[in-house]
């Protein structure tokens, strides 16, 4: 903003020399914006901003919004072929689903009306001395119901392969084999996929807003976190990434820079029994990226907070993973997240509800760095405080006296007049 302002101050410069013969209500003598400019610019490019649409790197349900393009390399795809198809959509797995079985069915009863053509099985449809490949196949729809029966193992005992047919002993072989493959793949596929631990992710459930609020004294960033069902999630974790765009010192600009929130890393606070729902909180300090931010310059800052919840089923025992994001909108700056646990006659109860509600408190709009600075000059020693004033004292009478050398010079002059006069 402090280019910007530059730029237009020079742009007036430039202006008012251009027309200096032209009367005008308004002069400058000095480099700076009037007064109408410094107020209203700084306002209107803030509007700007906040009503710029923050693009998230992260949307609220968890699926995060990047999209591969030109990907050459397609063939990576085909060689696990079965996360391919787990990672499908419904419609296109079933699709799938179905047409490998009805393929594979239709390829092998082909084959079989072929062996039953070539060998003239159709020639002696009604000779009962002639010995056919399979008994009751006389054409391609009974080889195609035969192939079925084969694959999936039924057996209705109308049409049977006879010994007299070693072709149809070696497809029978191969067709058994590929349809056992066939059908652990497809059942596996089809298994996976519904029982993934995304649909249990569904049941966890992060707070639309975070805040930020004192607890303890420090200025904090929290948001909340909650498990819908009464099955927990075991070795439950949480962890928080700060996604901003960031310039280096050399020039580089590094888009959608990731940098760690802390969340009681150090202390095992990030590690959770999620039972009930738990705020989940972020010291502001030093090492925090939010160290200089305060409430005003939150607005403007273009950021997005990404936090991320994993733990293992309890049922099924699979890793589950749930994520969400907050942009600056969304975070609240001095409120608190209402209670939502209760003690009843026996029991706590958790009142949903009230899980997104929050409610204002007095918290100060300075920066985590401009308190810290504000409550270490309150606790300054006394010592220090009057060794300081008595060096601001030596410093201005050390200024007086550059400021007034002839009257000293005079002084002293007057002092050694008198000193010779008692003399004699």
């Amino acid at each position: 903003m402090s280019k910007s302002l530059q730029l237009i101050s020079a742009n007036v410069l430039e202006g008012d020399s251009m027309d200096q013969d032209v009367e005008s209500p308004m002069t400058i003598h000095q480099p700076k914006l009037p007064k109408q400019a410094r107020d209203d610019l700084p306002r209107h490019i803030s509007r700007d901003r906040t009503k710029r649409k923050i693009q998230r790197y992260v949307r609220k349900d968890g699926k995060c919004n990047v999209h591969h393009g030109n990907v050459r390399e397609t063939y990576r795809y085909l060689t696990d072929i079965f996360t391919t198809l787990v990672d499908l959509k419904w419609r296109f797995n079933l699709l799938i689903f179905v047409m490998v079985y009805t393929v594979t069915w239709l390829f092998f009863g082909m084959i079989w009306w072929l062996i039953a053509y070539i060998r003239g099985d159709m020639d002696h449809i009604e000779d009962p001395s002639w010995t056919p490949c399979v008994t009751n196949l006389n054409g391609f729809v009974s080889a195609f119901l035969f192939s079925i029966e084969t694959e999936t193992t039924i057996g209705y005992g109308y049409r049977v392969i006879t010994d007299k047919c070693p072709e149809g002993i070696i497809l029978l072989l191969i067709q058994s084999v590929l349809g056992s493959i066939v059908n652990a793949f497809m059942v596996g596929c089809m298994f996976v996929k519904i029982s993934q631990p995304k649909k249990r992710a569904e049941t966890l459930v992060f707070s639309t807003h975070a805040v930020i609020s004192m607890r303890d004294g420090k200025l904090c960033l929290m948001f909340r976190v909650g498990d819908l069902r009464n099955s927990h999630i075991v070795e439950a974790s949480i962890r928080a990434k700060l996604i901003k765009s960031k310039q280096t010192s050399e020039g580089e600009f590094i888009p959608l820079n990731q940098t760690d929130i802390n969340v009681g890393y150090y202390t095992g606070d990030d590690r959770l029994f999620l039972v009930s729902p738990l705020i989940i909180s972020h010291e502001i300090n030093q090492q925090s990226p939010f160290w200089e931010i305060s409430k005003a310059q939150l607005p403007k800052e273009e950021l997005e907070i990404v936090v991320i919840l994993e733990g293992m089923v309890e049922a099924t025992g699979m890793t589950c993973q749930a994520r969400s994001s907050y942009i600056t909108s969304e975070i609240l700056w001095g409120y608190r997240f209402t209670p939502v646990l209760t003690l009843e006659d026996g029991f706590y109860e958790v009142d949903y509800n009230s899980f997104h509600e929050t409610y204002e408190t007095s918290t100060p709009s300075l920066s985590a760095k401009e308190l810290a600075e504000l409550a270490s000059r309150a606790e300054l020693p006394l010592s220090w405080s009057v060794s300081s004033k008595l060096n601001q004292h030596a410093e201005l009478e050390t200024e007086e006296e550059e400021k007034n050398p002839e009257e000293q010079t005079e002084r002293n002059g007057d002092v050694a007049n008198l000193e010779s006069e008692s003399k004699v």
